[in-house]
């Protein structure tokens, strides 16, 4: 069955109430028409719930607006959700991804994520390219997919709203790699699962890294909003000399602040029985005490790492939740330790994540209660780095 405005529904029931099922919910493919974004194609999802969250079809596939009721999760930068054909790759030192940073998800990836690196190309064997220079998290948040479908599944009582496509990251004698991506949610919740594939097409064995950017906004991040996640040290920070400058602890969350420069933690994350890695970011006091919360669920074989990170700069307030295939340093630090992955060709690698609202203090407590059954969060405010690598 599914629920909706407070009750159970069979299919006949919910067909008979409406032609559509689209006055309820529904996969609305409609295309941007004006500013930087112009001509980007987008999916908007809606549950029925008051959730929705908006498909960038031509930035990879990631999810650019997502709102609760009203109320926004996903974060909106200055540079709104820009056309990759604006896009210049190489631009300002390997910056300018930053000039296409908006959302609540953004991609790092394929064979590189995290800070520019300039990596040596021997296994393409084309000689006139010694080296691979990759810019900031990578090249796929600015590649267009194909979009191979979407639309509604109905399952007995319950329908699963979906959509997929294919996003390709390749070159003549260097990558071919394939991200397969595909939304699903159910007619009914506030939440979605993010299934991806990244594949292999080429004959070059190639590395692969990969990122998820996850960038909450106000509301949900708001002054006394707090990072709830099973955390057993924190072997990283970007600020560890000056862990307590700006007064901004990893636990709760700050107001905006001027000339705020960005905080990047490395936390190592216990996992539940099944695996499972439940991070959230919770604001009890949203509407006068009524609480929201936003949930993040990776699988600890898929994503071992977990970075959080905090731009409390006016204009651009945000906090990330970033899983992560490998440490914070990057490729260089993950050659050392032998920890780089590489993919042979047609070798994938698979990633399931599930995202989620918390509405109201009771899901709120409950997910706290969850995470500290994993784990005890550690209660203060500056973790002491450990610089302790554990895998």
């Amino acid at each position: 069955m599914t629920q909706l405005f407070g009750r159970s529904h069979s299919r006949r029931e919910l067909a008979a109430r409406a032609g559509s099922l689209a006055q309820f919910a529904g996969v609305q493919l409609s295309t941007l028409g004006d500013g930087v974004e112009r001509g980007i194609r987008c999916l908007e999802f809606r549950t029925g719930t008051g959730f929705s969250f908006r498909v960038l079809v031509d930035r990879a596939m990631d999810v650019g607006a997502c709102e609760y009721k009203g109320a926004a999760i996903g974060w909106q930068s200055p540079t709104g959700f820009r056309h990759p054909g604006l896009h210049e790759y190489s631009d300002e030192g390997g910056l300018s991804w930053l000039r296409s940073f908006s959302g609540l998800i953004v991609t790092g990836g394929l064979d590189h994520t995290l800070f520019m690196d300039r990596d040596t190309a021997d296994h393409y064997h084309y000689t006139p390219r010694p080296a691979v220079d990759s810019s900031l998290h990578g090249r796929i948040a600015n590649i267009p997919a194909r979009l191979t479908g979407y639309g509604e599944r109905w399952d007995g009582d319950e329908c699963v709203l979906w959509c997929e496509g294919v996003v390709q990251q390749a070159t003549v004698f260097g990558e071919d790699l394939h991200l397969v991506r595909r939304y699903e949610a159910r007619v009914g919740e506030s939440a979605f699962t993010l299934h991806d594939r990244v594949v292999n097409h080429g004959f070059y064995r190639t590395p692969h890294m990969f990122l998820y950017h996850i960038n909450v906004g106000h509301p949900v991040l708001d002054e006394g909003s707090r990072y709830v996640a099973p955390v057993r040290h924190t072997p990283w920070a970007a600020h560890a000399a000056a862990l307590q400058a700006q007064q901004v602890g990893y636990r709760t969350q700050s107001a905006p602040k001027p000339n705020f420069h960005e905080q990047v933690f490395e936390h190592a994350m216990a996992a539940d029985a099944q695996g499972k890695i439940p991070v959230g970011l919770v604001n009890p006091g949203f509407d006068g005490g009524r609480g929201i919360g936003f949930t993040v669920e990776v699988n600890r074989d898929e994503f071992p790492y977990q970075f959080q990170w905090q731009n409390y700069q006016e204009g651009q307030y945000a906090m990330g939740i970033e899983p992560s295939t490998n440490h914070v340093l990057g490729k260089p630090f993950a050659k050392t330790r032998d920890e780089l992955r590489w993919l042979e060709h047609g070798e994938e690698r698979r990633y399931t994540t599930r995202f989620g609202v918390l509405d109201g203090s009771a899901e709120i407590q409950a997910f706290e209660r969850r995470v500290q059954a994993i784990c005890a969060q550690p209660a203060q405010e500056f973790p002491p780095v450990t610089g302790r690598w554990d895998d």
